[in-house]
Parts: C-alpha cells; sequence; structure tokens
C-alpha cells in the first residue's frame, strides 16, 4: 500500500471532530497518517488533538497555529510540513468528514494506476447509486460558480471546491504551495490556476492529463459549515483576481520558480 499523510485544517472543530473515526480508520490502514492543523481555535479543539496525538503519535501529529489565519493558509502550512515527510502522496480532507474517510483508498489507488496523474480531486456528482446530500441552494450556487471557474481556468473540471484532494509528492506539488494565496474562499481553484502557470511557462504536463476527477459514491452537508451562501459572492471577486495574477494572455511572470527535481522526484516520476 501505498503512504499518505492527509492534512486536516481544524478551527473551532470541538464539536464535529468525529475522533472515533480517525482512530479506526488509521488502526485499518497504518500507512495513511493525518497531519491536524489547529487553525488559533478558541474551543478545545487544540486539547483534543494534542490526547489524539498523545494516544497514538506514529498515525497522527498536530501543528498548531499561534492564530487564525484562515482555511488557505492552514492547508498550506499542513501541506509544506507533509511535503517534508517520506511519503508517495500528500493531499488535504475537510474536518468535519463530509467525504468519508474509507474514500481515502479509492484516491491512492487511483494515483497507483495511473503514474501520469498528479492529483486526484473528489467531485460531488449526484447519479443513481450515490449518496449525495447537498442542501439544495447551495448545490445550484455552486452550479453556477463551478462554471464560472471552469471557464477561467479553460478547464472542464465538474467540482473545484469539494474539500477532499490529494497529491502525488513532487517538487511540481511542493511549488503549488510555496507561497501564500491570494485567496482564501476559493484557494482550491488558485491551485488549479498556479499549475495552469507551470504548463504556460515550465512547459509542465497540461491539466487534462495529470488531474482526475473521482466521483464520490458518499458525501453529505454537516452541520455547523463555516461557508454561508453570502460567501458565493466573495468567491466570484476572488476569481477575478485569480483571472488577473494568473492567467490573463499579457502574463509575462510565474508566481514563483519551479526548482530543480531532486534525485527522488526523478525515479518516482519516471516509475
Amino acid at each position: 500500500m501505498s503512504s499518505a499523510i492527509i492534512v486536516i485544517p481544524c478551527f473551532n472543530e470541538e464539536k464535529r471532530l468525529e475522533v472515533l473515526q480517525f482512530r479506526k480508520y488509521a488502526l485499518a490502514h497504518p500507512k495513511h497518517q493525518f497531519l491536524f492543523v489547529n487553525d488559533g481555535s478558541s474551543d478545545r479543539t487544540g486539547l483534543i488533538l494534542d490526547d489524539l496525538q498523545a494516544a497514538v503519535p506514529e498515525s497522527f501529529d498536530v501543528l498548531h497555529l499561534s492564530r487564525n489565519q484562515g482555511k488557505a493558509e492552514a492547508v498550506r502550512q499542513g501541506m509544506l510540513q507533509a511535503f517534508q515527510a517520506d511519503v508517495d502522496y500528500a493531499g488535504y480532507w475537510d474536518a468535519d468528514l463530509a467525504t468519508p474517510l474509507d474514500m481515502i483508498p479509492e484516491f491512492t489507488q487511483q494515483l497507483d494506476q495511473v503514474p501520469q496523474l498528479s492529483l486526484v480531486i473528489g467531485a460531488r456528482v449526484k447519479l443513481l447509486g450515490r449518496q449525495i446530500e447537498r442542501q439544495q441552494l447551495r448545490h445550484y450556487l455552486g452550479r453556477i460558480f463551478a462554471t464560472a471557474a471552469s471557464t477561467v481556468l479553460q478547464l472542464p473540471i465538474y467540482d473545484t471546491q469539494c474539500g477532499a484532494k490529494l497529491f502525488r509528492v513532487s517538487h511540481e506539488s511542493r511549488t503549488l504551495f510555496s507561497t501564500q494565496f491570494l485567496t482564501n474562499w476559493i484557494f482550491d481553484v488558485e491551485l488549479l490556476a498556479r499549475a495552469r502557470q507551470l504548463e504556460k511557462f515550465y512547459q509542465c504536463d497540461s491539466l487534462e492529463t495529470t488531474v482526475y476527477e473521482l466521483p464520490l459514491s458518499r458525501w453529505q452537508d454537516v452541520a455547523g459549515s463555516k461557508v454561508k451562501p453570502h460567501d458565493f459572492l466573495k468567491a466570484f471577486f476572488e476569481l477575478c483576481s485569480i483571472y488577473w495574477y494568473y492567467l490573463r494572455p499579457a502574463l509575462k511572470k510565474p508566481f514563483a520558480t519551479l526548482p530543480v527535481a531532486s534525485s527522488s522526484d526523478r525515479v518516482r516520476k519516471a516509475a
């Protein structure tokens, strides 16, 4: 089984954190680890996470941020730490487990089976035989936003905002998280925009061949979400910022310098 670290951003998740579910999964999948990022929580989240780490230190680690910096920066800090470990894959998952943990092996299996893939994204597609439970208003607002994001990215992507993503560890994926995000609500779209820049400036493989959307078999809205309907309006303004900073045709400079591939990266890519 391939090894993986899953980053879990947490802000005031005391009442929603399913500790037992994490422990059960870790027991069944010893090569999959979790890195919880406590994003300056003001409730007992930090204490709960410390207890979890102390109980099973081989499976759980905690990164405490001194103040609340938002989900985008919490994920970025967690991913940078995850990339330092000797694992095959690193990704992030929503703390409320709207996407169940038992979907993780399907993500790793996809990366195992298709070596050219660099990223697997969960897609909330309501099909017969699948249990996708979303609030109707959020679903329709989400479809409008997804269409706009797809147009800006020039990528036929169905669901940019699902909180379950898994990256193959490489110098390219590290570069995507190397600098702070401009956005907070839609940093997932910004990640893809950054990847588009790597195509343009460094002739990396196209997203159409390296990104795979995995239709989820189960997903459900969990009470207590911090995303509200009016936040979709903010998201459209952030989408304009992404286009201007990363994707406009006259852009002459990339957001970051792509580092030289290490020997381990070259071996993994060749494999």
